[in-house]
């Protein structure tokens, strides 16, 4: 039997909010079976629970921004990424302000944090959504060059390609194909970092974004090449960091997939609007175990 899993015991960790510019104190803390993610505003009186579920974004500019109430959490991909990543099921994130911390702009501490808290498996069996019939949204403006799709498949599989129109970016790859697990991830996806360009710096700022964003959280561009004195991490970083982003939005589905995800210059805009789509097509996919 596959079965659900949850964290060991509790850890914490400290950074800033690449938007807020905040210092922030994140803690995880073990779940029981069938909890799911759930986010907790600690900073709140009483406390506010908000579910890593994809009915409850909204905003996905910059970030995927979770919302109950008037009551945010916001940029939570790259932890749901490394949730997914690790195959985490259940668990409990503490967060002290409106935005999770950027830490290096991958999910490489995440990755690190979780380890370090012990892996467990639980006495439930992990329940999968496989994909039976394809499903598939559209950039509206670009409908044939923008747009994300789920076929079935007895694995996960991403297919992700991206189009950047900056020399140093189209010096790397543009597509790869993938098959995820605990493995690959850690080893292929987890260290990939978000990426800026210095010229939207100013007015990003100007709007109260990007506050905490430096060379120690962001692959910087300048006009021609990247700024970062350390370079890349990896020869296609822009490339796999969307593909990071990518299994942090698709898990807000509340469970793993059983799916080809295909996807050209996909977001989380479109990311959210492919999970919305296929939890309202019913027919589109089943819930099942392995025992």
């Amino acid at each position: 039997m596959l079965k659900q899993c949850s964290i060991q015991k509790v850890v914490s960790i400290r950074g800033i909010g690449i938007h807020s510019g905040q210092i922030v104190d994140l803690v995880l803390r073990p779940a029981n079976v069938n909890s799911g993610i759930v986010f907790h505003r600690v900073d709140i009186n009483p406390t506010i629970d908000i579910p890593a579920c994809a009915n409850y974004v909204c905003n996905t500019k910059l970030a995927t921004v979770l919302q109950y109430g008037d009551v945010r959490v916001s940029t939570v991909e790259h932890l749901m990424s490394a949730l997914c990543g690790l195959g985490i099921d259940n668990l409990h994130v503490d967060i002290n302000a409106e935005e999770l911390p950027i830490m290096d702009g991958s999910s490489i501490s995440f990755v690190n944090l979780l380890l370090a808290a012990g892996i467990v498996e639980q006495n439930k069996p992990k329940k999968f959504i496989k994909i039976i019939k394809p499903i598939e949204v559209f950039d509206e403006c670009e409908k044939y060059r923008k747009y994300a799709k789920l076929e079935p498949c007895s694995e996960f599989v991403i297919n992700f390609s991206i189009d950047y129109n900056h020399p140093a970016i189209m010096d790397t790859a543009s597509n790869m194909e993938i098959n995820i697990s605990k493995e690959t991830y850690i080893k292929d996806i987890s260290m990939a970092r978000t990426f800026g360009f210095i010229e939207d710096v100013n007015y990003l700022r100007s709007k109260g974004l990007a506050l905490g964003a430096s060379l120690k959280n962001v692959i910087v561009l300048d006009h021609n090449k990247v700024v970062n004195d350390e370079g890349l991490r990896y020869k296609d970083e822009f490339l796999r960091h969307k593909i990071l982003d990518a299994i942090g939005d698709l898990y807000l589905l509340g469970h793993p997939l059983l799916a080809r995800y295909t996807a050209s210059k996909s977001g989380h805009s479109l990311n959210n609007k492919l999970v919305r789509s296929l939890l309202k097509t019913k027919d589109a996919c089943e819930y099942i175990t392995f025992c």
